[in-house]
């Protein structure tokens, strides 16, 4: 590849070959190829579309000796085509050999691809449908032009800048060359992965994704590592690669990977409220090292921003916030001065979008908190559960599962209540505690007074660990009323309820809850002692709602 830019032998005739399924800007794009003097040679459809823009043309079947036969199937596929494209042009013999055989030199392919993806996502895909709209042709020809060196456009954006610079140069460089021929590549890997994981029916899988971004890894020996976006990505605006930093300095590893978990944790937030009361509140959700350590689902904005530092304000700071609404002055200062200890420091806020004045109010100095927007996080766009398979490495390999996508439903007929019934306001606060609580790191026991996160104990291996430790994050935050600013015990409260992960083995995390003060548990069952711990919260005048752990267990991130 050294000095092909400048080696490429400049020829006398040259020839284009177009056979594209997407016709957009076709006749534009080969009109501007032949006022430079090109030739374009077409295959079937395309052809038609140049013929019919008055632009000179050669029809492949000319070039091959005959037209489309096999119902269509069988058209580049031809050693004509493949001639034209793979004659390696600094040896004296192939040239020689497609001068004696009348094949012309093709420089420059553009060709896309039948829309197999379309394809296999109808509802209605069978084998023989997905059959019908497999390219073979196209792929081909990529491939060999790619192998060839030539000119490869695959997708109708890269037209533009080839042209552009075989205006100027008359020539493509090595290094556009290079970039085109790893598109083509990595197009149809793409393709041909589609079509391996529709054919294999969960037997194989395969990544492909594109590089948006290098960062500072997740230690410093493990930089630079990369945010890739996948195809997936195109459809969903809440896809990582759509979050874009106005204040401060790049995401790292771990900032990327909080941010995953916040969407995780809102949207189940909006989920909730959408199932149960067919609105979305004002989020606000804080998370430290992936676990929520603050999360409110309030009436207004300021009130969101104010419940969310103040739920853990030990562990938030140098934490990461993300809202569904647009953060403006009054949302700023409740985010920075809000909490009882001194002013936050936080690692970033990520929002639909920030005003100036917020911006100045939470930027720090050398770029340290940083501010990041997308506009799909407002309102109801926070309600879009991601759905895509989730993968992990192990050595050797990597697992996968379908996404987490259950949502908790209160007039769900598994639904068992034992004792009282909770009014609207309570079960909210349920809601709440159960959005955070399933997708924290199991095991969890989660505690919510009102709509707010006031304790969350994450990642223990026990559920008597876990309750201790949602108990002690409360208290060490001053929920129990003994803090400066507090009047109120929020702990053994009314309005306080707890939620865990799964069943609970034994009555003795219950019993610890319950000492406490709190009034309302949501857990799953499935424990031999259910009806134990069932009739230890009736006794008790507590209510425990109750899902089997085989529909509403949340593990998470083990």
């Amino acid at each position: 590849m050294q000095g092909l830019s400048e080696n490429w032998p400049m020829r006398g005739e040259r020839w284009a070959l177009f056979s594209v399924y997407n016709k957009t800007d076709v006749e534009n794009d080969a009109k501007k190829l032949v006022d430079m003097g090109w030739h374009i040679i077409a295959s079937g459809g395309t052809a038609k579309a140049l013929i019919k823009a008055q632009i000179p043309v050669t029809d492949v079947a000319t070039l091959v000796g005959g037209g489309a036969i096999l119902g269509h199937r069988v058209v580049t596929l031809s050693r004509q085509v493949h001639a034209g494209l793979l004659a390696d042009v600094f040896k004296t013999d192939d040239l020689a050999e497609l001068v004696a055989n009348h094949i012309p030199f093709i420089d420059l392919v553009r060709c896309d691809f039948y829309p197999l993806a379309e394809a296999i996502a109808d509802s209605a895909a069978t084998v023989a449908s997905v059959v019908e709209k497999t390219d073979i042709g196209g792929p081909c020809m990529v491939r060999s032009g790619a192998k060839g060196l030539r000119i490869v456009i695959c997708r109708q954006q890269d037209m533009a800048g080839v042209l552009e610079e075989l205006s100027k140069t008359g020539n493509v460089c090595q290094e556009k060359r290079q970039e085109l021929r790893a598109r083509a590549e990595f197009e149809v890997v793409k393709y041909v992965g589609d079509s391996a994981v529709f054919h294999g029916s969960g037997r194989f899988t395969y990544f492909s994704g594109e590089k948006v971004c290098e960062f500072k890894g997740e230690n410093g020996p493990q930089s630079p590592a990369t945010l890739f976006a996948r195809d997936l990505a195109k459809s969903d605006p809440l896809a990582l690669n759509n979050f874009h930093v106005i204040e401060g300095s790049a995401p790292s590893y771990n900032n990327w990977c909080d941010v995953d978990r916040l969407l995780q944790i809102a949207t189940h937030i909006g989920a909730v409220w959408i199932k149960n009361w067919s609105r979305t509140p004002y989020i606000a959700v804080g998370v430290k090292h992936g676990n929520a350590c603050g999360a409110s689902a309030n009436v207004t904005t300021v009130g969101a921003c104010t419940d969310v530092v103040a739920g853990d304000p030990r562990a938030i700071f140098g934490g990461l916030i993300m809202t569904n609404f647009v953060v403006d002055k009054q949302e700023a200062y409740a985010l920075a001065c809000g909490m009882p200890c001194a002013r936050a420091m936080f690692d970033g806020v990520v929002a639909p979008g920030f005003t100036s004045d917020a911006v100045e109010i939470l930027s720090r100095k050398n770029g340290k908190c940083r501010l990041m927007i997308n506009p799909a996080l407002e309102g109801g766009g926070i309600v879009d559960l991601d759905t895509a398979p989730r993968f992990r490495y192990v050595r050797g390999g990597f697992l996968s599962e379908p996404n987490y996508t259950f949502v908790l439903d209160f007039n769900d007929p598994q639904m068992k209540i034992f004792g009282t019934r909770r009014d609207a306001f309570i079960e909210q606060g349920l809601a709440l505690a159960w959005a955070v609580n399933c997708t924290s790191n199991s095991n969890t026991i989660t505690i919510v007074h009102g709509l707010a996160l006031i304790g969350n104990g994450v990642g223990q291996q026990d559920r008597v660990g876990a309750a201790e430790l949602a108990l002690k994050r409360a208290r060490d935050a001053g929920h129990d009323g003994k803090a400066q600013n507090r009047v109120i015990d929020r702990i053994n409260n009314p309005a306080t309820v707890a939620c865990s992960d799964s069943f609970f083995p034994f009555p003795d995390a219950v019993q610890v809850l319950i000492d406490a003060g709190i009034r309302t548990i949501f857990s799953t069952s499935g424990s031999v002692n259910d009806k134990i711990i069932q009739d230890l919260c009736v006794d008790r005048n507590v209510t425990l709602y109750q899902l089997p752990d085989s529909v509403a267990r949340g593990f998470f991130g083990h």
